[in-house]
């Protein structure tokens, strides 16, 4: 289980990883890949701040996603990594640390979650 704050990766509003989170991102992909029997999810997660923007993103739930999908592919970039065992899902609001009560609590919720989990088939697989 690995957690990002989002003021490592994105600027407020915003699903392009800066250069900093770019590199943080890059050096797991490394360590990632060499661990072949891993399912790994990718989970953007908001405040409950309504997000302002337009065009294609129109509120947190699409936020959540672009960002989780920012940090897919930069995992993708490692050819180490297979997308067959990558997910990327968006959680808008709906599932906070804490309370959204606070511009630290809010800054608390606003995160990228990358929760690794063994593949289950392949476990089988040892089994039998």
């Amino acid at each position: 289980y690995v957690s990002l704050e989002n003021s490592l990766l994105f600027a407020s509003g915003s699903w392009r990883v800066n250069t900093l989170g770019n590199n943080a991102i890059t050096e797991l992909a490394k360590v990632l890949a060499n661990q072949t029997d891993l399912q790994i999810l990718v989970e953007g997660h908001t405040d409950n701040v309504p997000y302002k923007g337009s065009g294609l993103v129109k509120d947190n739930w699409d936020l959540s996603v672009m960002r989780a999908t920012s940090i897919v592919k930069i995992l993708m970039n490692n050819k180490g990594l297979n997308a067959v065992n990558i997910t990327a899902a968006g959680k808008g609001a709906f599932s906070p640390l804490v309370a959204n009560d606070s511009p630290e609590n809010r800054a608390m919720n606003r995160r990228i979650e990358i929760i690794l989990s063994p593949n289950i088939d392949a476990l089988m697989d040892l089994l039998d």
